[in-house]
């Protein structure tokens, strides 16, 4: 349910109130870890719940771009940080379960992070340069098969959920097209679609709703089951006849596994609340996610695993290594 303003200022007002020691959490600025560059999914989500998390917790939200290494700079930054609630990190599907199941690592999802709540849910989305002479997916299916090869394809890096989505649909279709990595996230890929390095790429919707609202990019398809309220003119995949290829990109907040469980639960209860907000509710819409928050922190904790060993058996299947 949709919450409303007195309802948060109340909650904030009781997230302040100090009574045990742990309760005066926080008493300086909080890190936001986002492990990619500005202008990506995770940046723009983080962002957008900053300022109401701000007046939540009475601290400054400071974020942290660490980008590098496909977001293992900065989910390492996390795990190795002081487990006292002045580090979070958001992460993603690709981050924090794909990640660590490309290649090995020196941090754990379910060894050293613990998680605080799932923030959003992300669509992917397939876009194309607009030079490029095709309107639907098997028009773009036809325009590859007709050149093996010769077409690259953009991506955050090996452990990239949206590569691990264009290697699954190339060996569906019996497809050739080459990977170009790009350092920091989506953000940064999404730019060379534009620029024309690339012709085509999976991607989440955050990072390329702008540029497909403003022509510069030519949306073909979105992955979840049903259209995205915000591109009603966009068929999904399933639509278009592709039943095996619908998915969905996902941000969470982690904390260090050791981090207190009083303050791991007033972080989770200060982000929920931001997340009923209905501005930014609408806000987080516009950019193309949708609220997702979790139950509580265990639950979240939970979803990870599962996510992680879901992730996994992908990768297996693909045969994806580390660039």
């Amino acid at each position: 349910m949709i919450g409303r303003r007195p309802a948060l200022l109340a909650l904030g007002a009781a997230l302040a109130r100090p009574a045990l020691a742990q309760e005066e959490f926080p008493n300086r600025p909080v890190r936001m870890i986002v492990p990619f560059a500005p202008g990506g999914a995770s940046d723009i989500i983080g962002r957008i719940i900053q300022p109401t998390l701000n007046n939540l917790l009475g601290r400054p939200i400071v974020i942290d771009n660490r980008p590098g290494a496909t977001g293992n700079i900065g989910m390492e930054a996390a795990a190795r940080a002081a487990p006292d609630g002045y580090t979070i990190v958001l992460g993603n599907a690709g981050t924090t379960v794909i990640n660590p199941g490309v290649q090995t690592l020196p941090w754990s999802p379910t060894r050293d992070l613990t998680g605080v709540t799932l923030v959003a849910e992300t669509p992917n989305i397939v876009v194309v340069n607009p030079a490029l002479p095709v309107h639907t997916i098997r028009e773009l299916i036809d325009h590859i098969r007709a050149r093996p090869g010769q077409l690259n394809y953009g991506s955050a890096g090996s452990a990239s959920q949206n590569r691990l989505e264009m290697e699954m649909f190339m060996k569906q279709q019996r497809l050739e097209v080459v990977n170009v990595p790009y350092r920091g996230g989506a953000g940064p890929a999404v730019n060379g679609l534009v620029a024309g390095e690339i012709q085509v790429m999976f991607v989440t919707l955050p990072s390329a709703l702008g540029p497909v609202q403003g022509g510069r990019l030519r949306a073909l398809a979105v992955t979840t089951a049903e259209r995205f309220p915000g591109l009603p003119d966009v068929p999904t995949l399933l639509e278009q006849g592709f039943p095996d290829n619908v998915s969905s990109s996902w941000q969470g907040m982690l904390a260090p596994i050791a981090t207190p469980a009083p303050i791991v639960q007033k972080l989770h209860d200060a982000i929920v609340a931001t997340l009923r907000d209905e501005v930014v509710q609408k806000r987080l819409v516009e950019a193309g996610a949708v609220a997702a928050p979790s139950r509580n922190p265990a639950a979240f904790t939970d979803f990870v695993a599962r996510e992680f060993t879901r992730w996994r058996g992908v990768i297996q299947e693909i045969g994806v290594t580390p660039d």
